[in-house]
């Protein structure tokens, strides 16, 4: 059975809707320079292509919506341990690690490479520092005020940030969604962060 003209006439309306809405989505990024669209990130040929689809709707959804925010803690944490690398190894050279660092931290991050090691799986990194926790970059910065001294204003203000953005990071780490409350808690507690540097 032959699908009737203006069957045929609906369905290319919609493809060409479709196809104008993306022309549109394409020149406002363009022109604000924003992302509007997310980039397609898999390959065509990743398993997660036939049971992503799997999941229900509404889980689908809630990642996408915390994955800005993970995107953000990734990015922030990922800035603090190289600010610290840099700013330490400036001051202590290459042994800056056994040198700077409280050392039941380095016993710590010891230990957690040794796990990963013994796991026999890929070590996430060859640097200690990216084995710390979130709390942790904040007592190795407290260690070393009279480092840090000329890049944050306060110690306690630097402590007190950090604090905020540890109970933060739980939902996000830990496949939580945030609460509207908190994803604005998250969006001050970066704030914080960058006034801590003025």
């Amino acid at each position: 059975m032959k699908p009737k003209a203006e069957q045929v006439g609906a369905i290319q309306l919609f493809g060409l809707t479709g196809v104008a809405l993306q022309t549109d989505l394409q020149a406002i990024e363009q022109e604000f320079g924003v992302t509007v669209r997310r980039e397609e990130t898999r390959e065509p040929s990743d398993s997660t292509d036939i049971y992503y689809p799997q999941f229900e709707e509404k889980v689908r959804k809630e990642a996408a919506s915390m994955a800005r925010h993970y995107e953000i803690f990734y990015s922030l944490e990922t800035s603090i341990r190289r600010l610290i690398e840099q700013r330490l190894e400036e001051a202590g050279g290459a042994e800056w690690w056994n040198q700077k660092v409280p050392p039941s931290l380095v016993k710590g991050v010891a230990d957690r490479m040794q796990h990963e090691i013994d796991a026999a799986v890929t070590l996430r990194s060859t640097k200690p520092i990216d084995f710390t926790t979130f709390g942790e970059l904040g007592e190795i910065i407290k260690a070393n005020w009279d480092i840090f001294g000329d890049t944050f204003n306060s110690p306690k203000a630097v402590e007190k940030v950090m604090a905020n953005l540890n109970a933060l990071r739980g939902p996000i780490a830990h496949c939580s969604p945030l609460a509207a409350d908190e994803i604005v808690r998250l969006q001050l507690s970066l704030r914080d962060w960058f006034r801590l540097m003025e």
